[in-house]
C-alpha cells in the first residue's frame, strides 16, 4: 500500500514564518497593515486567521503587543471577551454552525503559533468537518476563499463597526 500525499503548500509561508521568528510579531504586523482586520478598537481587534482550520476562523486579541492573559489590563481583557461575544455571534449569523471553538493556547508546549501576542481562536465547526483529509493527508480543504470570509463576517457583525 502506497500512502498517497496531497499538497498544503499554503501551509510553507506559515511554518516558515513560525519557525523563523521574524523580527517583530507578525500579529502586531497584521493589525499595523490592516487589511485581515475585522473589527478594531483602542483595546481589542478580531482579525482572520490567514492560516483558518475552518472558513470563518477567527482571532480576537488585546491591540497592545502582550504575551500572558494575566498581563492584560482589565479593559483590555474586557474588550476581548466583549469581541469574543461578538465573533460568536457575527459567526452563528454568518455560517449557521453545528458547533464553536473557542481556543487559547498560553506557551509553545500549549500549541500557541505565535506565544508573544496573546490571542483567542474563534471559529466554527460542523458535524464531519473533520475527516480523511486532516487525518491523513495533513491538509484541509476550505471551500471559502478569505476575502470572502472577510466580506461575509463583517456583514453579519452584530454592532457597528
Amino acid at each position: 500500500m502506497t500512502l498517497e500525499r496531497i499538497w498544503a503548500g499554503w501551509r510553507s509561508p506559515y511554518l516558515t514564518e513560525v519557525a523563523s521568528e521574524p523580527e517583530g510579531c507578525v500579529l502586531c504586523r497584521v493589525l499595523e497593515e490592516g487589511s485581515q482586520v475585522v473589527v478594531r478598537n483602542d483595546a481589542a481587534a478580531v482579525v482572520l486567521n490567514a492560516y483558518p482550520y475552518t472558513s470563518g476562523h477567527l482571532m480576537v486579541m488585546p491591540v497592545r503587543h502582550v504575551g500572558e492573559i494575566e498581563d492584560l489590563h482589565p479593559e483590555e481583557a474586557g474588550a476581548v471577551w466583549g469581541a469574543v461575544t461578538e465573533a460568536v455571534q457575527a459567526l452563528k449569523s454568518a455560517y449557521t454552525p453545528e458547533g464553536l471553538n473557542l481556543g487559547v493556547n498560553l506557551g509553545r508546549p500549549a500549541g500557541a503559533g505565535v506565544p508573544g501576542h496573546f490571542h483567542v481562536h474563534v471559529l466554527p465547526r460542523w458535524n464531519g468537518d473533520t475527516n480523511f483529509m486532516t487525518t491523513v493527508a495533513e491538509a484541509r480543504v476550505l471551500p471559502e476563499a478569505l476575502p470572502d470570509t472577510y466580506a461575509r463576517v463583517r456583514d453579519a457583525w452584530p454592532s457597528p463597526t
